[in-house]
């Protein structure tokens, strides 16, 4: 697994598998966020299957696909409410972990600064500065 920090309660991840669970239960998640729709994805990762297997296991799952065309408001509500709602550690996962950093960057641009946002997603190994007019341009609807 590839997971990187964003925030003390917030990480990102390409594609995990069932198998994947324990450790992260043992990384101390109690939320993981499908940010990967069905459609990209063999069955056995779908998110059925792994919804099945986290609450099993005692881990809150949240479906939320995503793709440039379904970066809704809507979907980014989605998205920050599950981390701000978690009593815990929440990781989302996508293909390469990156939708799911640009979801959280978008979703946070009305009250965290670009450079702040920027960063975060840098420390994590995400360069997305190209998001810097969007993250302005929510932040000024918000004024």
């Amino acid at each position: 697994m590839d997971i990187r920090q964003i925030t003390p309660r917030y990480a990102v991840s390409p594609q995990i598998s069932v198998e994947d669970i324990p450790a992260l239960i043992e990384a101390g998640f109690t939320c993981l966020l499908c940010n990967r729709p069905d459609v990209e994805i063999p069955p056995s990762h779908q998110a059925a299957a792994m919804q099945t297997a986290a609450e099993a296991a005692g881990l809150n799952f949240v479906i939320n696909p995503l793709t440039h065309d379904t970066m809704t408001p809507e979907r980014l509500a989605i998205q920050r409410n599950t981390l701000e709602n978690s009593p815990g550690k929440v990781l989302a996962y996508c293909a390469s972990g990156t939708r799911s950093t640009v979801a959280w960057i978008l979703g946070h641009a009305t009250d965290v600064s670009a450079d702040d946002l920027l960063q975060a997603a840098a420390n994590g190994g995400y360069q997305l500065e190209a998001l810097r007019p969007q993250i302005n341009y929510l932040a000024s609807q918000a004024e």
